[in-house]
């Protein structure tokens, strides 16, 4: 089996690593000083257990790499439809691709078994890149839950979690999911194979759409602005509208509203990515996270007024930091 992981920052580091130990056959492409520490001296993994450094096979060019059995897309969701042509050179006729981006996916309504069967988004999609691209019967989708950091070139700092949920569109057990399950299990992480993966989708893009934004609007971490009557309000009213978006596509939520925003403030002073790309200086997982959302209020006929607001507020505030385009 032959897996390539198409992005090898922090938590595609974090599986490479953990693949490489296991004995598999995994290439990384990844870039700059980071593919540079990678090629120079191997790929060094921190965990509370220890430190470990293993050779990895990394470049910045797919066709160094040849056709995979398994590409998994672990890139900023915005980066994704700008390198499908890029990627072309690992895919082959079997090939599977993995969708570890956060958001709502570019296949979302593949295999729906709905009237909106089909529906391209063209805010995680534009131009449908990845649909044509790669093609909605290739992919294999996955929630990624565990947090990480590239704290130096070459050099992974796992923070927590091990669980990359995967599931097939039609929420079939197939062949391809069970064998990357158990490809990953073997690598000591958990893999589970859901039957309803999209319900695992919405509950982690509940926080990320709400959290996310007002945090790179306030500036506040998450024990804040789960706590702080307004912004939790204002989280809340997101998550509501959201929900009602869900459950007309078929959703169920398996926790309410306010016990995902008290397990936010569990977290504790933690900077949300968005908020970590805005003082980066780098671009904003705005459509994915917010903008997707909006759009399926536009498809499923559902009112966000609370929703709009944030989005309208984050694009002009990325704007004006010269990070959105």
């Amino acid at each position: 089996m032959k897996i390539c992981i198409f992005g090898a920052g922090a938590i595609g580091g974090y599986m490479g690593v953990k693949l490489a130990q296991a004995g598999a056959d995994v290439s990384l492409v990844a870039r700059g000083p980071h593919l540079a520490a990678m090629q120079d001296k191997g790929l060094t993994l921190i965990e509370e257990s220890g430190e470990s450094t293993v050779k990895v096979t990394a470049s910045d060019n797919p066709s160094d790499l040849g056709p995979q059995d398994y590409v998994i897309v672990t890139l900023k969701a915005h980066s994704v439809p700008p390198v499908v042509d890029k990627m072309q050179p690992l895919i082959g006729e079997n090939t599977t691709i993995v969708s570890g981006v956060n958001g709502v996916p570019w296949w979302y309504f593949h295999k729906i078994d709905s009237p909106l069967e089909g529906t391209r988004l063209s805010s995680v999609d534009p131009g449908n890149a990845q649909w044509d691209g790669f093609g909605p019967d290739r992919v294999l989708g996955c929630v990624v839950y565990p947090a990480a950091e590239v704290s130096e070139p070459g050099t992974i700092k796992h923070i927590e979690g091990n669980r990359f949920s995967l599931g097939e569109p039609d929420g079939s057990k197939s062949d391809r999911a069970m064998a990357l399950s158990k490809a990953l299990a073997s690598a000591g992480l958990k893999a589970p194979v859901r039957p309803r993966l999209r319900d695992e989708i919405w509950v982690k893009l509940w926080g990320n759409l709400s959290f996310n934004p007002i945090s790179a609007l306030t500036h506040a971490t998450l024990d804040v602005l789960c706590t702080d009557p307004g912004t939790r309000a204002v989280a809340r009213g997101m998550m509501v509208e959201a929900q009602e978006i869900a459950e007309k596509l078929g959703v169920k939520f398996p926790i309410d509203v306010d016990r995902r925003i008290d397990g936010g403030a569990a977290v504790g002073a933690h900077r949300t990515s968005m908020l970590q790309d805005l003082d980066a200086g780098r671009p904003m997982e705005i459509d994915a996270l917010l903008g997707s959302v909006h759009e399926l209020g536009k498809v499923t006929q559902t009112p966000t007024p609370t929703i709009d607001t944030v989005l309208a507020l984050t694009k002009l505030r990325a704007k004006t930091a010269g990070l959105y385009a």
